[in-house]
């Protein structure tokens, strides 16, 4: 062999030596303390232990939600009974665990099944509950004097109480796993987030369109050391670890009120319904007061039978009458007809097949007289003088036939943010080609056909009217708060503009009054005549086709007081009602108008909110 290459071979394996000399050197510095650092040997330790624990998530550190008064919807926080795998070691002897049941008053059975079976540490729930059983602070401090192993009273926060007080809501949605839906909403940026594809994510409402603001700095765990075996380590107890970030979670304080909220799903339980939507909008400014979606959902067992997580305030179905108002305000600004005119009806229009409500027909009317009797001769004549597109028109200005909820091209990340993704833009036409036949706007102009509209659009258009034809954007949240208090986003109010400009004040004016007369004197007289306020308002029944034939949407949309300042504005849809039953929405309108009435005027006396809900009529309108 050359010199050089002995040469070279001895360079090599000097290297190795040095590198495996520093290897060394490392190791009994972090093993044995070498140098005065003694607390590398804990810190050593700890990452051992810590490969061995048992954890319990108390609370996933993700962002909450308040009503405008700041009342808690979401995350409550309870004390909980906490239990870890006890891996075959006793917890305690069996009057100790007897006693254990007596203070949760649960069966005894049920509760060492639940403890012998445990693979995962859980916390305990009451039968049939979703959510962590709350204990009182008695029993709290009675749990504790057992000192049972791998048991404990630990703060737990329920996201969606199930309690009375909390009813969970489709516009706030919920959480899921689903990684699909991670991947498809993060994508590369999954890991720049530090998101695990198990991780919750926002399925619905505003837990999805806020999703990247909730999701916080990580949760806050509760872990038990445990050896090899994962027996737990005695005397080592359990550890409540949880992310230093004064700033998370963030407070979402949207526009709901939780009084009102409860106060129309008590007026919507007393009329027995079980399908459908109500919208409740602060007439001033359109923010979202309540809004109930029926059937219920379960936010821990999505898809459950006889539950629906979909928003119905937000899905677009066929408005019936209610429709007229925007027909009404085309004819006047298209001028095919003014408040002058009469009309004659006897019953029929003489073709399409299309009858008038009323047999025999309503005689000589006025427009303003015809609205109030919701006549279909009427505004069929008056959609069949009207070209297509200038029906289209009217209602994109009257913001009906697009989405019109609060949204913005960028927000404070710089990201597009809509608040209530699900809301459905609805629709006129199907075809604007095809609505030259007169046939398709006379059921058009009724509300029938292909027309669709949101409970959200249809309040928001009562709303559109008081404010003289200008669109505002309905919205539901109203600022987004740092933990600590300081202010990360304020969402103000909005327009929703329509490219078509928007209707005159006069058109407005007269359509209110039309309104007015509903109530007056119309087809809504009989159900809304023990009314305290002065009402108004547009009744509509929208036949069904197909599979749902034989049933019927139930509408009234209005707003109250009619006379002076309105303070709200409201649409209850009744869903699939049977055939031939007349309209319920008008009494279940009035019922809530007056249950807000009566929480407005408690809470002015500075008393507690009315729970009482008077009736207003047990006979429902008309058409």
């Amino acid at each position: 062999m050359k010199a050089s290459s002995r040469l070279r071979l001895v360079k090599v394996l000097l290297l190795f030596a040095i590198l495996f000399g520093i290897a060394e050197a490392r190791l009994a510095w972090v093993q044995l303390g070498i140098g005065g650092k003694k607390q590398a040997h804990a810190v050593l330790q700890r990452q051992a232990a810590l490969q061995h624990a048992d954890e319990l998530v108390l609370d996933n550190g993700r962002g909450h939600f308040l009503d405008r008064n700041g009342v808690m919807l979401t995350g409550k926080t309870v004390r909980a009974l906490a239990a870890f795998p006890a891996q075959g070691m006793p917890r305690g002897t069996e009057k100790e665990l007897g006693e254990l049941s007596d203070i949760l008053g649960a069966d005894r059975d049920r509760l060492a099944e639940w403890l012998d079976e445990l693979r995962t540490a859980d916390v305990w729930r009451a039968e049939g509950g979703k959510q962590a059983y709350s204990l009182s602070e008695e029993q709290a401090a009675r749990i504790r004097s057992l000192d049972l192993s791998g048991i404990a009273v630990l703060p737990y926060r329920n996201r969606y109480p199930d309690d009375a007080a909390f009813d969970p809501l489709q516009a706030i949605g919920y959480v899921s796993q689903d990684p699909s839906h991670l991947r498809e909403t993060y994508g590369k940026r999954l890991a720049d987030l530090r998101i695990n594809e198990t991780d919750p994510i926002g399925g619905a409402g505003l837990e999805h369109s806020l999703d990247r603001l909730l999701r916080g700095t990580g949760p806050t765990k509760a872990m038990q050391l445990t050896d090899g075996a994962r027996r737990p380590l005695k005397g080592l107890g359990i550890h409540v670890a949880s992310p230093d970030n004064a700033h998370y979670p963030l407070q979402v304080k949207t526009t709901i009120d939780a009084g009102m909220q409860r106060a129309v799903t008590e007026v919507l339980d007393k009329h027995g319904i079980r399908r459908g939507a109500v919208v409740v909008l602060d007439a001033g400014n359109a923010d979202v007061l309540a809004m109930v979606s029926l059937p219920a959902f379960d936010p821990g067992r999505i898809g459950a039978a006889g539950t629906d997580e979909r928003n119905h305030a937000l899905l677009a179905v066929a408005p019936g009458s209610i429709f007229k108002t925007v027909t009404l305000a085309a004819a006047l600004e298209a001028g095919i007809t003014d408040v002058t005119e009469r009309f004659y009806c006897d019953g029929t229009y003489g073709r399409y097949g299309l009858k008038c409500w009323h047999e025999g027909g309503h005689g000589l009317l006025t427009l303003e007289e015809a609205f109030a009797e919701s006549c279909n001769v009427v505004f069929a004549a008056l959609a069949e003088r009207l070209d297509p597109a200038l029906l289209q028109s009217t209602a994109d200005k009257l913001g009906i036939g697009r989405q019109v909820g609060w949204s913005a091209e960028r927000f404070v990340d710089g990201q597009p943010l809509r608040l209530l993704p699900e809301e459905q833009a609805g629709a006129v036409f199907a075809d604007l080609e095809a609505a030259k036949d007169g046939g398709v706007r006379t059921g058009s102009g009724i509300g029938q056909r292909d027309v669709r509209v949101t409970p959200l659009q249809a309040a928001n258009l009562a709303v559109t009217l008081l404010h003289g034809g200008k669109v505002l954007a309905p919205r539901i949240v109203s600022e987004i708060r740092y933990a600590d208090g300081g202010r990360m986003a304020r969402l103000h109010p909005q327009t929703a503009s329509s490219a078509h400009g928007k209707i005159g004040p006069d058109t407005a004016a007269f359509v209110r009054k039309a309104m007015e007369s509903v109530v007056a004197k119309g087809t809504a007289a009989s159900a809304l005549k023990t009314s305290v306020w002065p009402l108004a308002g547009k009744s509509g029944t929208a036949e069904l086709a197909g599979r749902d034939a034989g049933s019927n949407h139930h509408w009234f949309i209005g707003y109250g007081p009619a006379k002076g300042k309105a303070r709200f504005a409201v649409s209850v849809l009744l869903e699939k009602e049977p055939a031939g039953l007349r309209n319920r929405a008008g009494a279940v309108f009035g019922d809530i108008m007056e249950a807000l009435r009566l929480l407005e005027e408690g809470r002015n006396r500075k008393d507690q909110p009315a729970t009482a809900v008077p009736s207003a009529g047990a006979e429902a309108g008309k058409r």
